[in-house]
């Protein structure tokens, strides 16, 4: 068995491992056991008893991310000819046709 370290293994004695917690309870419990240097990451198993080949219970969603990515976002536009003025004018970053 791997050795583990008294910071987790202290961790691990204030979590009722038989106990489901409320999620306020969780959170708080994770603010309270968190002794690490930097910002720590948090996985979340959720069963949400769905039946993905069904249109009305698939689930997607988008989130935010606070600080966003780091990477700016640049748009680029392939039309015709005729279009070509009008996306440069729209704020595209590249646009072109052919070429």
């Amino acid at each position: 068995m791997k050795k583990q370290s008294k910071r987790f293994q202290t961790q691990q004695k204030s979590i009722d491992k038989k106990k489901t917690y409320q999620i306020n309870e969780a959170i708080t419990l994770l603010k309270q056991i968190s002794k690490a240097k930097f910002n720590e990451t948090l996985e979340a198993h959720i069963a949400l008893n769905i039946d993905p080949k069904y249109n009305d219970q698939q689930l997607r969603a988008t989130l935010i991310l606070p600080n966003g990515t780091g990477k700016s976002l640049r748009v680029a536009v392939l039309t015709g000819e005729n279009d070509l003025e009008n996306s440069k004018n729209s704020n595209a970053d590249v646009a072109g046709a052919e070429d």
